[in-house]
């Protein structure tokens, strides 16, 4: 980077560009033994326009006698210097008195910005320290083009040149003009890792930040060249090797190299290892009397024969240090301590308990938050001005405040009190945007092409409430939702929340029939630790069901009859018409254009129903990464009871756990199970939207709704087959997802293979509806059925597949091929299923 200074004009060129020094102008004074007799009263200025004569006469300081002597007369001198007002001052003793002669600095008319194109000129104008009627200086401007080069190298762009440029106006004004070279970005061309050997390069580019450049990096931002970003991946992969029993891991070195040829960076990280450890044993010593370590035992989330993790022994001490404050202890402090067995490779795990030193909180000092208000930041402290200082308690309020996502950097450091035993806590923070517009496409072989429209703000009004609003239109989804939630509901740490939402489902080649659901349902979330979580809900909505005229058409007076063949009457309906008499009943006409299933007719006629209900979640998880897991486990059970008011009543239960194993050479394996059942509740039947209805979410290989219970009356000839869904369900996969070694991390591309097996079974719902007008047996001498002919048989659906899984710039996209094993006699296959979908 260059950065050199040009100055247009005249006299002022002279000025600045050879203005005699600071020594120079101290070896001219002209200094003689009657100065040292002058008050500062008789101080005489000349030269001055902006600045007043009292203003330069207070920067000398006379002695107690009130005269100006050499020293203080120096002092003087160097002080007008320092306040950069004066391209020069001078000191001259002429007839016995002494004359401060000064050349103001001029003043700044505007500030511009030429040829910067990457970069708006609102941003570069925030971070200079230059102003528009400011008061020039040659360091400040020279510091402003270094921060301006600084900018662009955090946006990879390390070949930019600013030039500081001086244009002369009258009335010792001028206009300060930066002119920028921009260049090209400075990217990452390879990234290296030397000394690994438990973890392959490909594994641990995912754990890092940084990224290679590729042909859709100009789609994203961390191919760049970062020197605080490979900085912070030294840790990312230190921490990494901590939480897989590497106790004695070091990252040597992060070296990086500039590539003329490769027009980039080469990124090396050095690691050395050491061994993998195991926990030989965990205990506890306390040296406060009165408080046994062993009670504390429970919150230690360390345990014998488990890896080494360091991760696991912060959070033990800090849960541990926080329950014995809440016995009492505020100054008790929690310290572990490894002791290693190198032969064995084991370590021993000691949390000493001890009485902390006596430090109470005296302020809380918050600095950096333009936007959000202070007591957003406040409440994620457990502690306040007075209490007993706790180092577990801060870092969780650190951690606390960088999960909400409001700030770029959030840093809390200490600083010495009023007295010894106090201390102060700064908080500095960087605040970011937090609003977020986006237009969402995508497609799946469920719902067809989608497209979504939302807005969101994750800190409204600065308050830290999440609101948004979405529009959904699709080929067979339509739909608008609005979200609100408040983290701190009452000021406790519970979120409550209110979705109001219209949908719509449309029918399409898996349902005869579509529905319109619009309701609300208000929420309460609660922390119970951090790796579990207890929701609380209602739900109101009203659900109604349409249906094409052609599919609800038959009626009792029907018509020029059908005759059913014999293949319908000996595969369907065993050797048996309609009648239940012989082969030669008859059935209304109106059936060879089709007709929907019972169940979807009734509830036609049952016309828009009120469906109240309340219900919970727990969720307990434990990933290590919500977005992309490899290892942990999360657990979903949820029940929700129908029937607090409304027309329906049920409860729903259902349970759902994918458990993350990391394998060899990077294969994840991941165990996916889940089950549930309906349950009627009183005399109020169940309907057929009340139903689980499965397909590939339970078993791939399946059409939507393809599999389950399913209406037979008249079908395959006349009727349409619905899926009648069942009132219990469970299922099992076991997958393997694998990289594809051949290709660079970047492409983001993964392969799975897996199995899957499942079942849905027990229809329980309408199977006959004289509401409809529909009577049993022949009316009229035309045969009208009321009874439904239908398949609800549990057979084991199994399938096996692969699939192919990118991370795309795009968004995540999947695709699956499966072939199915075993199934149903009337279940419908899908083998091949996609969907995904991005922001842009």
């Amino acid at each position: 980077m260059n950065v050199g200074m040009r100055v247009r004009g005249g006299l002022l060129a002279t000025l600045l560009l050879f203005a005699a020094p600071v020594a120079g102008t101290l070896a001219a004074m002209v200094m003689s033994s009657p100065a040292a007799a002058q008050t500062v009263a008789t101080i005489e200025v000349e030269g001055n326009r902006r600045v007043e004569v009292e203003t330069i006469r207070s920067y000398f300081k006379p002695g107690s006698d009130g005269h100006l002597d050499q020293g203080t007369i120096d002092d003087g001198l160097k002080a007008l210097i320092e306040t950069g007002l004066f391209q020069d001052v001078k000191i001259n003793n002429v007839h016995g008195h002494l004359v401060v002669s000064v050349v103001e600095n001029p003043v700044i008319g505007r500030v511009a910005f030429e040829g910067n194109k990457k970069v708006k000129d609102e941003q570069l104008s925030a971070e200079v320290q230059s102003k528009p009627r400011g008061t020039f200086s040659r360091p400040m401007v020279q510091s402003d083009a270094e921060r301006i080069a600084e900018i662009y190298r955090h946006s990879g762009r390390y070949d930019v040149h600013v030039t500081p440029e001086i244009i002369e106006q009258p009335n010792n004004r001028i206009d300060l003009i930066f002119t920028i070279t921009e260049g090209e970005k400075t990217g990452i061309k390879s990234i290296e890792f030397i000394g690994n050997v438990a973890y392959s390069s490909y594994r641990l580019k995912d754990v890092i930040k940084t990224r290679e450049s590729n042909l859709l990096s100009f789609l994203g931002g961390n191919d760049v060249y970062d020197q605080d970003r490979i900085e912070a991946d030294r840790d990312l992969i230190r921490r990494f090797y901590l939480s897989h029993g590497f106790a004695d891991v070091q990252v040597v070195a992060a070296l990086t190299e500039y590539d003329p040829d490769k027009k980039g960076f080469l990124v090396s990280f050095k690691i050395e290892e050491g061994q993998q450890y195991r926990v030989a044993s965990v205990n506890f010593q306390s040296s406060i009397a009165t408080l046994d370590g062993n009670t504390l035992s429970s919150f230690s989330r360390v345990y014998v024969g488990s890896l080494y993790n360091a991760e696991a022994l912060e959070k033990s001490v800090e849960e541990m240090q926080i329950e014995a404050s809440r016995r009492g202890y505020a100054f008790a402090v929690v310290k572990p301590r490894g002791d290693r067995n190198f032969e064995a490779h084991t370590v021993s795990i000691i949390f000493t308990i001890d009485e902390g030193p006596r430090t109470y909180i005296e302020r809380i000092n918050i600095k950096g938050n333009t936007r959000t208000r202070e007591y957003v930041i406040r409440r994620e402290f457990d502690i306040s001005e007075g209490d007993a200082y706790n180092r577990a308690l801060v870092d969780r309020a650190e951690r606390r405040l960088k999960n909400l996502d409001f700030f770029k950097t959030v840093k809390i450091t200490t600083e010495p009190g009023s007295s010894s035993d106090r201390v102060v806590l700064i908080v500095d923070l960087e605040e970011k945007s937090t609003g977020d517009f986006s237009v969402s496409g995508g497609y799946s072989t469920t719902d067809g092409p989608l497209a979504e429209v939302s807005i969101s703000e994750k800190n409204f009004l600065g308050r830290g409430l999440f609101a948004k609003a979405s529009v959904t239109y699709g080929e067979y989804a339509r739909g608008v939702s609005l979200s609100f939630v408040e983290p701190y509901l009452l000021d406790y740490r519970v979120a409550a929340g209110l979705d109001v939402y219209y949908r719509q489902q449309l029918a399409n080649d898996d349902i005869s029939y579509g529905t319109t659901t619009i309701g609300f349902s208000p929420r309460l979330g609660f922390a119970l630790r951090e790796d579990l979580s207890l929701q609380l809900r209602y739900s109101l909505y009203q659900q109604s069901i349409t249906l094409p005229s052609t599919l609800d058409n038959c009626d009792n007076l029907a018509g020029p009859n059908f005759l059913p063949t014999p293949t319908y009457i000996n595969q369907v309906l065993g050797g048996v018409d309609p009648t239940g008499n012989s082969q030669n009943g008859f059935v209304p006409g109106c059936l060879a254009d089709g007709e929907s299933s019972l169940p979807v007719r009734e509830e036609l006629t049952q016309g828009a129903e009120w469906v109240s209900s309340v219900g919970y979640t727990l969720n307990y998880n434990t990933l290590d990464n919500n977005k992309n897991p490899t290892d942990g486990l999360l657990l979903d059970f949820k029940q929700d009871f129908a029937g607090v008011g409304g027309d329906v009543s049920y409860l729903k239960s259902t349970i759902d756990g994918k458990y993350y194993a990391p394998l060899v050479a990077d294969i994840v394996g991941i165990v996916h199970v889940q089950a549930g059942t309906l349950n009627q509740v009183g005399s109020s039947p169940l309907r057929m939207l009340d139903n689980f209805q499965m397909g590939p979410n339970l078993v791939r290989g399946f059409a939507p709704n393809g599999i389950g219970p399913r209406d037979l009356t008249f079908f395959p000839f006349t009727g349409t087959g619905d899926a009648l869904g069942g009132t219990k369900y469970w299922g099992a996969s076991m997958e393997f997802q694998m990289p594809f070694w051949f290709l660079p991390k970047e492409v983001g591309l993964k392969g799975a293979v897996y199995a899957d097996a499942g079942s849905l079974w027990d229809y329980q719902g309408p199977t006959s509806n004289a509401a409809t007008g529909e009577i049993n047996g022949l009316v009229n001498g035309k045969y009208c059925s009321c009874a439904m002919v239908y398949d609800d048989s549990n057979v084991v659906r199994s399938s096996v597949g692969i699939g192919l899984i990118w991370a795309s710039p795009f968004g995540p996209l999947r695709f699956d091929y499966a072939i199915p094993i075993t199934q149903g006699k009337y279940d419908v296959v899908q083998q091949f299923k996609f969907g995904g979908g991005t922001s842009f």
